[in-house]
């Protein structure tokens, strides 16, 4: 696998671009990718199958993130990067896994593509932020108000085009 890329989904926030930005580096420890216990559960899936659910998985726990970050704005994030094997490690080996570990901050040169929520999703984005960790741990009223925020998609946009999406109304 050297020298071979691996596409990961990291999750982020608004904030967290504005790193990228200023420094060049996104500060980031796991991210989401399609790893050999995804393709395992999902059998049946094909690649692009396989990619969504790593990629909404980094946008849930960019909900996790807002949660920790209340001044972040309401729209999750997730910049896809395409990285080395090598600096892409398992960080679970559970079936249906797609957690994966990063070697170190992740250049801007790496990112393929910014995901970012668009103005209207702000009220659903917000309110599931708040309830993240009850529907994770199994609360229905909670996951209903995250599958409200995960009904919006979200959009895409160039790395070229950072700057402008740093700078977008709250």
């Amino acid at each position: 696998m050297t020298g071979q890329l691996v596409r990961v989904y990291v999750p982020a926030t608004v904030p967290m671009l504005a790193q990228l930005r200023r420094e060049g580096v996104l500060p980031a420890g796991q991210g989401h990718a399609v790893t050999p216990e995804l393709r395992e559960w999902y059998a049946e899936g094909d690649e692009e199958e396989l990619e969504y659910v790593a990629f909404t998985r980094a946008a849930q726990e960019a909900l996790r993130l807002l949660r920790a970050d209340p001044a972040a704005p309401r729209r999750r994030v997730v910049v896809s990067a395409d990285l080395t094997a090598g600096a892409v490690q398992r960080a679970e080996i559970e079936l249906g896994s797609s957690t994966v570990r990063l070697a170190g901050p992740i250049g801007i040169a790496s990112v393929a593509a910014i995901h970012v929520d668009g103005p209207d999703a702000g009220d659903d984005v917000a309110a599931a932020a708040t309830v993240v960790e009850e529907a994770l741990a199994g609360d229905p009223d909670a996951q209903f108000t995250v599958d409200g925020a995960e009904d919006h998609e979200l959009e895409w946009y160039d790395a070229s085009e950072l700057d402008g999406i740093v700078d977008l109304p709250r």
